[in-house]
């Protein structure tokens, strides 16, 4: 189960790894695909990446409905 959900929508927005929990993912979406960092359970818009030519490993790239499923089950969504 998915803790908390961090929806980051700006490049090099993300939350300081010390809050972060073991459960929780890191989403990003918009311009936040152009800079994918290594910590964390870090997933990348799918549409978002493509509108931007950005490549990103296929086992973290997710579509707007798989976000919405991730959201749906977690117990706290945040939007950065």
């Amino acid at each position: 189960m998915v803790n908390k959900v961090w929806l980051i929508r700006k490049v090099n927005d993300y939350p300081e790894a010390e809050v972060l929990e073991n459960e929780d993912v890191i989403i990003l979406i918009q311009d936040a695909v152009l800079k994918i960092p290594y910590f964390g359970n870090v997933l990348v818009c799918k549409e978002d990446a493509e509108a931007r030519n950005i490549k990103v490993e296929e086992d973290k790239v997710v579509s707007y409905e798989d976000i919405i499923d991730i959201i749906e089950k977690a117990e706290t969504v945040i939007v950065w």
